[in-house]
């Protein structure tokens, strides 16, 4: 119940839960269509003038375009392993090194088990707004010439593909939790949970924001108000999240800020040095992360086109700027700008764009940057510090305070007035008129969401977890290192 209350206080504090706020106006719906559900749906103005139907386009799969989420792919996995693992593996004692690497290289073999069995099937078939169904598990009726939708009208890749490239968002979304509560929870227990809630928090959530029924189905309002009923519960409220600011960061932030304090601060917490052993480790890993987030973010555009080329931009600089802020805040309060600060200050950056990178203009991008790079550096500083919990390499602190930050900045880079690209109506075949306030409620319902519902699930799934196999190792064993105690090896021979 204390573990309970200090996370319902927590949320409090955000402001983000238990407010009621009138409905936003709805996006416009899409029409059923064969093809699966795209990454991140531009939403379309619920209110746009009737159209005269239009002829279904012809079906057409770009090699260009295949062949970009091809390498978008592999670059998602670069992030993961060896990227996400490195970055993490150096922040933590050295006795734990090989705990964090095993650990994000065995949950990212393990979701792509999932995914393939029943995950994709869940996130992206038609369903009800929180779930989708069970039709395409175990991939049950694609071939290589099955197809899905991208953004343009009679533009499709291989499902194939598309399947891979999900796959990757969620292989390093539950890899992201393990960073608030590293160096003293079982590995039995990660993956028991991991098992809980990829299944019923990261597939509802992916399917909540991600699926519709694709562009081809915007043939005229009608049309439209038919799907209504078969996109995603945010979706259909208008939220925007291009590439996994609430599917990913929130989510997985959300899940670790739960973990770390219902399993427990590290023995020696703010009585010992817990200092990475191997910033060089971090740095490395953040390189890597930083390129492989090109794959995440202008990968989620499924096409090879101008807008890819304004997401890898706004990509670059969000994250350039935010390691000026961060390096910038740390320097005017610690005296020193250090190179962890400088690596988490890009990570933060990336985070927060990661929602607005299909929606914002490069200025935008950079003012978002600066911002994310500052409160993200005040949230595992003075925050973390205030309310004295062990987020050991700050999962919550930049996945989740950046996320939050980045989805309802969304609403405020994507704006035209300020250099943003507006919404598409698909109906029109035009940009929208652009209203921020109902803009802002639509992201405010995908954050509140987000944060509800993983806080609730990731709450139960701790508990379950330690009624079976317990979450925390014993104390001999967290002193010894869970190298040795859990895997019988280490990471260095010196």
């Amino acid at each position: 119940m204390k573990h309970l209350l200090q996370i319902i206080m927590l949320s409090t504090l955000l402001g983000l839960t238990g407010s009621a706020f009138a409905e936003p106006t709805p996006a416009a719906e899409v029409s059923p269509v064969t093809a699966p559900a795209t990454v991140t749906a531009t939403a379309i103005a619920a209110e746009a003038a009737p159209a005269p139907a239009a002829a279904a386009p012809t079906v057409t799969i770009n090699k260009g375009d295949t062949t970009w989420v091809i390498v978008a792919t592999v670059l998602v996995i670069l992030m993961i392993v060896p990227g996400l693992a490195l970055f993490y593996g150096g922040m933590v004692r050295s006795k734990n090194m090989l705990s964090v690497l095993m650990q994000v290289f065995v949950i990212f073999s393990m979701m792509a088990v999932l995914w393939a069995l029943y995950g994709y099937s869940i996130a992206f078939t038609e369903g009800n707004a929180f779930f989708g169904g069970l039709s395409k598990s175990f991939l049950k009726g694609i071939t290589p010439d099955s197809a899905a939708a991208t953004f343009s009208k009679g533009v499709y890749i291989p499902e194939y593909i598309y399947v891979a490239f999900q796959l990757t968002f969620a292989g390093i979304t539950p890899a992201l939790i393990i960073g608030a509560f590293a160096e003293r929870v079982k590995f039995s227990a990660i993956l028991l949970f991991m098992l809980i809630w990829f299944t019923f928090c990261y597939l509802p959530m992916a399917h909540m924001v991600w699926y519709w029924a694709g562009p081809d189905a915007y043939t005229d309002a009608k049309a439209g108000e038919t799907a209504a009923a078969t996109a995603g519960f945010l979706f259909q409220k208008g939220a925007l999240d291009f590439a996994g600011g609430t599917v990913v960061h929130i989510n997985a932030g959300i899940a670790g800020l739960v973990g770390c304090l219902m399993v427990g601060k590290r023995i020696g917490f703010k009585k010992e040095s817990l200092a990475p052993h191997s910033v060089t480790m971090t740095m490395v890993g953040a390189s890597l992360l930083w390129v492989g987030w090109f794959g995440f973010n202008v990968g989620s555009n499924l096409e090879a086109n101008g807008l890819a080329a304004l997401v890898f931009v706004n990509t670059l600089l969000a994250s350039a700027a935010a390691t000026l802020a961060w390096t910038g805040a740390e320097w005017l309060i610690r005296g020193k700008p250090s190179m962890l600060g400088g690596a988490s200050g890009a990570i933060a950056g990336l985070v927060a764009i990661t929602p607005a990178c299909g929606w914002a203009g490069p200025m935008g991008s950079i003012l978002l940057g600066f911002a994310a790079g500052a409160v993200c550096f005040w949230s595992v500083t003075s925050l973390k510090s205030l309310l004295g919990y062990d987020d050991s390499l700050d999962a919550f602190g930049v996945h989740g305070v950046g996320g939050i930050l980045g989805a309802l900045g969304t609403a405020v880079v994507a704006n035209p007035a300020l250099g943003g690209t507006g919404v598409w109506d698909y109906v029109s075949n035009s940009v929208a008129e652009y209203s921020f306030t109902t803009q802002f409620i639509s992201q405010f319902w995908g954050v509140a969401v987000a944060i509800v519902w993983s806080g609730v699930v990731s709450y139960i799934a701790f508990k379950v977890v330690d009624l079976l196999v317990g979450l925390r190792v014993t104390e001999e064993a967290e002193r010894e290192g869970l190298d040795l105690s859990e895997h019988g090896e280490t990471a260095y021979h010196l």
